[in-house]
Order: C-alpha cells, then sequence, then structure tokens
C-alpha cells in the first residue's frame, strides 16, 4: 500500500513538473536515520504526525528536528481533546507504518493539513514518501503550493 502512496506523490510532482531529487536508502525508523540517508540536515526533514483532534483525523507537519508543542496547537485551534494515532489507525486512513507518512493532505491523504512556520524556515523539504526506504527532497516553495495547507501556524518546539 505505501508503494502506492510514493507513486502517487510521484506522479503528482511529475504532473505539476515540480523539480525534487528522488533518494532510494535502507530502511530508515527515526528522523535522524533518515536525515543520514538523504544526506541532509534533520530540520530540512518534514516530519508528519497523524493526530485525532477530538473526534477527526488531521495531519501535522513540522521540522523533523522540533517535536509537536500539543499545547500550543490546542490553545490555537480551540480544542481540548489531542493523542496521536495508533499504529492500526494510521495504517488505516494513510496506508502507512509510523515513519513513512508523507507531508501531503488531498490528493495524496485525506486529511486536512497544517504545517508549522518550521517548514518556512529551510529552503528545502525531505521527507519519507510513503516508505521507509524511499525519500523526496524538494523545494519548499513548490511543497507550499502544491499542498495547500488549511492553516500554517506554531505548533512545534526544540527537539
Amino acid at each position: 500500500m505505501s508503494a502506492h502512496v510514493f507513486q502517487q506523490i510521484k506522479s503528482l510532482l511529475d504532473q505539476h513538473a515540480i523539480p525534487y531529487k528522488h533518494v532510494h536508502h535502507q530502511p530508515t525508523y527515526t528522523s535522524e536515520e533518515s536525515a543520514r540517508a538523504r544526506g541532509e540536515s534533520t530540520r530540512i526533514g518534514g516530519k508528519a504526525l497523524v493526530m485525532k483532534i477530538e473526534d477527526e483525523f488531521r495531519l501535522f507537519v513540522l521540522s523533523a528536528a522540533r517535536k509537536m508543542n500539543s499545547r500550543a496547537m490546542k490553545k490555537h485551534l480551540g480544542v481540548k481533546r489531542t493523542r496521536f494515532a495508533t499504529r492500526e489507525e494510521l495504517r488505516e486512513l494513510t496506508g502507512c507504518v509510523p515513519g513513512c507518512v508523507p507531508p501531503f493532505g488531498p490528493p495524496i491523504l485525506d486529511l486536512e493539513l497544517y504545517l508549522d512556520r518550521s517548514i518556512l524556515e529551510n529552503e528545502r523539504i525531505a521527507f519519507n514518501a510513503g516508505s521507509l526506504t524511499d525519500s523526496i527532497i524538494m523545494s519548499v516553495e513548490d511543497y507550499l503550493h502544491l499542498v495547500e495547507p488549511k492553516e500554517i501556524f506554531e505548533f512545534s518546539a526544540a527537539g
């Protein structure tokens, strides 16, 4: 299933004539391993977190060098109950295992997308593209035009 997500992302990028670099590497399970495999800084990584906000799942993307600040996210969205998706929910919602969820809402994933301001601090974004062995590196400018996030705000803290 996740190979399907990888192909969808490549097709979307090709369809929009967006330049990107594909890096095939050993399976990576952490942001640090992924950054090493890509030869990039951890802060370039786009960490995609699927979270249940009240009764609805949403996708949050932040720099892999940072961590989720749940308090800031809850305050900004005006919600009380949040939690990370379980491994089973993640597979059901995205077809992916933890560590390879790409930072894309529709049309790739049917989840509302929120970006942390930390993504805007870099010229490039790198991410596991629906696979633990395939990463894509592209410009943040192209990424922003393509993904059309619901909202960009600050919901991260120093890692």
